[in-house]
């Protein structure tokens, strides 16, 4: 065999199921090689689009991803999807075919040093230099890309070197044992909780990944402490558990930020600092700290622990459970918050006007959604409403990229979504500027059957930007970021999908089931009001704390 057979030999000992990405000259031996193996390799239309399917893959799966690509420009147009997946810590194996190892020490047609391109975006990256070390690269790559804190690695592979007989196998996959935390950092949490007033529980992304939901909840629950979560944490404690005060992370006052102001100690776990800036809830470093996950916590001046627990984060959480006798009640104030929330969250639930409220459309997709659904959120101003607004039963039911935050997302993130959960409802949110970066993946989508609808807030601008330049400059102070939009209904019609276009507040639900009822891809059209911004920065600016 030669080296590319060799290499997809042990792609399959790592159990991939799939591969996103696009055909080139220079991995067509990898190409061949796929034909007579299990793993189904999807055509996309653009290399960024795979990335962002083998983002989401992994981060649904706790297994890497696995996107491909030529050398040159299709290498280049995975690194906006490969950069996401390392910042947001989802496991993803990047694959660029490359010249030949002859071409590479002269000016030769697409070369680029992937190399040093990838090192910036990727936890590790090697080049097979020669066909026997293949097993050897691959095992190490998914290695590195899904253990903790998982992340984007890349393989690049010469085109003579893919050509090259070789013998060999696939390297065996170890078994690696979960980590256990120290006696006395459980004694030091411990002592910590026991002894404040009023603690609050943040929790991240790391919660899910290490599947701790369940001992999040207990935990919460037996020593009556209320959970806010960050934008990827979300789900980790049901949102209708009675001490759930729902998502951080927006980047000015809300009710939640009152129970930070009040907490005298703050639980993090599975805490990321990238999702959520410490120095935006312990500006002074005051607030003290208890840090439970899988790595040691991050420097930060404002994130300093006074305690941290380092381990499995269920294991911890159970064990500090054994000890932290806690009699308190929960802070007044966090329950009089979750009050606040709540109503404010169900004052939308029969609002008429149109165009549509980004809380009341988003309001309304929670009711057709069921528990396990899934919604893939791409980023502007409707990824803060939906982290705002959108609440989760359970864990990665809502993806939401907030440490690379790349537009573009949603839609091949829907695609992945509908690969690993057939049998789920699955909706991309997108803004109108989101949808027309990827939306030619909708193509993709109805290739391969993967029926899932996508609504796009329609506001004809980068609405999150204009919301920012409105916060600093003020009201009507906005400026380069308004454009026009092509007829959605038609543009989705003539690829094959269906398209909607809603018209009034009451023709959001049923427009939403029917399209959801699809065998095909739908899209729809729902013209937004986004003076909504202004006014919540209003509201927020007015907010007081007091009970």
């Amino acid at each position: 065999m030669n080296t590319a057979e060799l290499l997809v030999q042990c792609l399959e000992n790592e159990g991939v199921q799939y591969i996103f990405g696009l055909p080139g000259e220079e991995n067509l031996h990898v190409l061949e090689a796929l034909k007579n193996s299990s793993i189904k390799f999807i055509t996309t239309r653009h290399e960024q689009g795979a990335a962002f399917m083998a983002d989401v893959y992994g981060r649904l799966t706790g297994k890497a991803g696995v996107c491909l690509s030529t050398l040159g420009p299709g290498a280049t147009n995975l690194m906006t999807g490969v950069a996401d997946a390392n910042l947001d810590g989802a496991p993803l194996v990047a694959i660029t075919g490359q010249v030949g190892t002859d071409r590479m020490h002269i000016e030769s047609h697409q070369y680029l040093d992937l190399v040093a391109m990838f090192a910036p975006v990727t936890k590790w990256n090697k080049q097979i230099v020669r066909p026997s070390i293949t097993p050897e690269v691959v095992r190490k790559a998914f290695k590195r890309s899904q253990s903790e804190k998982p992340g984007a690695v890349h393989i690049d592979l010469p085109e003579n070197i893919a050509a090259m007989p070789v013998e060999g196998n696939p390297l065996r996959k170890d078994n690696s044992e979960k980590t256990y935390a120290s006696f006395a950092s459980i004694r030091a949490a411990a002592a910590a909780i026991c002894q404040a007033v009023n603690p609050l529980i943040l929790v991240g992304n790391g919660a899910i990944r290490a599947h701790a939901s369940d001992a999040v909840t207990q935990f919460a629950t037996l020593l009556n402490i209320p959970v806010a979560n960050t934008f990827m944490g979300k789900g980790v404690i049901p949102y209708t558990h009675q001490l759930a005060l729902w998502s951080v992370g927006l980047q000015q006052r809300d009710f939640i930020t009152c129970a930070f102001d009040n907490t005298d100690l703050v639980i993090a776990i599975g805490y990321d600092l990238i999702e959520f800036s410490p120095k935006k809830w312990n500006r002074n470093g005051e607030i003290p700290i208890v840090h439970i996950g899988v790595n040691p916590a991050e420097i930060d001046s404002s994130y300093i622990p006074n305690a941290e627990v380092v381990g499995d984060i269920s294991d911890s959480l159970y064990e500090i459970l054994k000890l932290a006798d806690r009699q308190g009640k929960p802070d007044p104030l966090a329950i009089s918050l979750r009050s606040e929330i709540r109503a404010d969250y169900e004052q939308y639930a029969h609002d008429d006007e149109f165009p549509i409220k980004p809380q009341k459309l988003i309001y309304d997709l929670r009711q057709v959604m069921g528990p396990d659904d899934i919604v893939i959120s791409d980023v502007g101003a409707h990824k803060m409403w939906m982290a705002r607004h959108y609440h989760c039963h359970s864990p990665n039911t809502c993806i939401i990229s907030n440490g690379f935050a790349a537009m573009g997302i949603a839609i091949p993130g829907a695609l992945a979504a509908k690969l690993v959960h057939p049998k789920r409802k699955v909706v991309a949110v997108t803004g109108d500027g989101g949808f027309m970066m990827n939306s030619q993946e909708l193509e993709t989508a109805l290739r391969v059957g993967t029926p899932f609808v996508t609504i796009i807030f329609n506001d004809g601008g980068y609405g999150l930007i204009e919301w920012k330049q409105e916060n600093q400059f003020g009201k009507g102070n906005s400026s380069f970021v308004h454009f026009s939009n092509p007829d959605f209904v038609k543009l989705a019609e003539s690829m094959g999908l269906k398209g909607y276009r809603v018209e009034s507040a009451l023709d959001l639900i049923p427009t939403l089931k029917e399209a959801l009822a699809q065998d095909v891809p739908a899209v729809i059209d729902c013209p937004v009001d986004y003076r909504e911004n202004w006014r919540f920065s209003q509201k927020a600016g007015e907010l007081s704390c007091a009970l």
